[in-house]
């Protein structure tokens, strides 16, 4: 379960909703902390997902009932609040997250949710350019 953590070590795993043990050839999960940050990190790491869920909706929309020389601008404010939120999410794990130990890294959901930032912005600043054609 290593590929959606957000912090490893060689025997704990922490996500967004599980903390999990390895020990004795088991692996033991309980529910994450219900402190007030990790709930706001998951609030705004699903409200990034249904955001970009909507752009894509809003796009195709767009796509087919604006007209000639149209902007994309509803669809770009959707992707770019989206890369708010991720970028919100992050920066509220970061600093939130208790004192890394020894031998405990970011896993990759974490770095994937930095790197889901600018990409997720770059795309909302692309859609403000973008016309639409015949």
């Amino acid at each position: 379960m290593k590929s959606k953590a957000w912090t490893v070590s060689s025997s704990i795993t922490t996500d967004l909703w599980y903390n999990c043990l390895t020990s004795g050839g088991g692996y033991h999960c309980k529910v994450a902390s219900n402190e007030d940050w990790i709930q706001a990190v998951q609030a705004l790491m699903v409200l990034s997902v249904l955001f970009c869920l909507l752009s894509l909706v809003f796009f195709l929309c767009q796509l087919f009932t604006l007209v000639k020389g149209g902007r994309f601008f509803f669809t770009a404010i959707f992707q770019i609040l989206a890369s708010l939120f991720v970028m919100c999410g992050a920066i509220i794990y970061t600093v939130m997250s208790p004192d890394r130990a020894v031998g405990v890294e970011f896993g990759y959901a974490y770095i994937l949710a930095w790197v889901a930032f600018p990409l997720c912005l770059v795309s909302g600043l692309i859609y403000i350019i973008l016309r639409k054609r015949e």
